[in-house]
């Protein structure tokens, strides 16, 4: 029996010592080196080394929210004064010449805007430094939200945007971060669709997951390419003339991974394409 007892001893330690590390407790100064078997010494180093790397890690994230709060902190003001600036330009008369290039003016700061506030979210996304708080709740006021904020765009094409079998259905997720995923998804759905359609939501319950399937009539994705459309900033040659910078479904992917979710896309090219998204129960 006491043949076994040193080997107890050794495991008791290494379990403490790994207690400690992940109870975010440990600290090197309570083993004493020289009391300890070469195992533990090794054992000691890797979890110093290990709290120093997450250590260094988190001071990472606060430096990268840093610099992603002054980035946007800084670029706000310039850019509000260009758009303003803008519209008082095309509130004066001026020329079609001139109304066309301050409307290029326009386009462009607008565009700057949206990739600056992206790239902010992207930053907070990969950084870890965004919050996420998912919470059961119904996902109508996510949809209909989403919806009510692209009405007047999908207007502009003529664009019916029907919400099929309006139910109190809940999932977990968070309700600011779900919406503008549903929102992104929504919105490309009226950009790469043709005038005079319709876009259909409409909610489904299974088991583990509730589904919430964005069906337009749009132009529809080569098969290829289904797997390069959630890659941040790719853009299929063939909407190289549409306004985007290839963001919004990196985004909206990200958001619902992070929430135990997932999104799924089945389409045809010429008769439009399904998004599917997965919310956990």
């Amino acid at each position: 029996m006491k043949f076994f007892l040193p080997w107890r001893r050794t495991y008791n330690r290494l379990n403490n010592m790994v207690d400690d590390a992940i109870k975010g407790t440990f600290e090197e100064t309570d083993y004493n080196e020289s009391e300890l078997s070469k195992l533990e010494v090794k054992w000691k180093q890797f979890l110093t080394n290990s709290k120093l790397s997450r250590s260094n890690i988190e001071k990472e994230k606060e430096n990268i929210k840093g610099i992603v709060s002054d980035i946007s902190h800084q670029t706000k003001t310039p850019l509000s004064n260009i758009l303003l600036y803008t519209q008082l330009l095309q509130e004066k008369e001026v020329n079609e010449d001139n109304k066309a290039l301050i409307k290029q003016i326009a386009t462009q700061a607008e565009k700057l805007d949206f990739l600056i506030h992206a790239l902010v979210k992207i930053s907070r996304l990969e950084s870890g430094t965004m919050t996420i708080v998912p919470i059961k709740q119904e996902i109508a006021p996510m949809i209909y939200g989403a919806v009510t904020e692209l009405k007047a765009k999908a207007k502009q094409k003529n664009i019916l945007i029907n919400v099929i079998g309006e139910r109190a259905v809940k999932a977990s997720c968070d309700l600011k971060w779900t919406e503008e995923a549903i929102y992104n998804i929504i919105d490309n759905a009226v950009k790469y669709s043709n005038d005079d359609t319709e876009i259909a939501i409409s909610v489904k319950e299974f088991e583990l997951y509730i589904c919430i399937d964005i069906i337009d009539q749009g132009m529809g994705i080569k098969e290829e390419e289904i797997t390069q459309i959630f890659k941040r900033f790719y853009r299929s040659q063939s909407v190289q003339q549409q306004s985007g910078v290839g963001i919004g479904l990196y985004l909206s992917r990200e958001i619902i991974r992070q929430q135990q979710g997932y999104i799924n896309v089945t389409s045809k090219l010429g008769k439009g394409s399904t998004f599917s998204i997965y919310l956990p129960r």
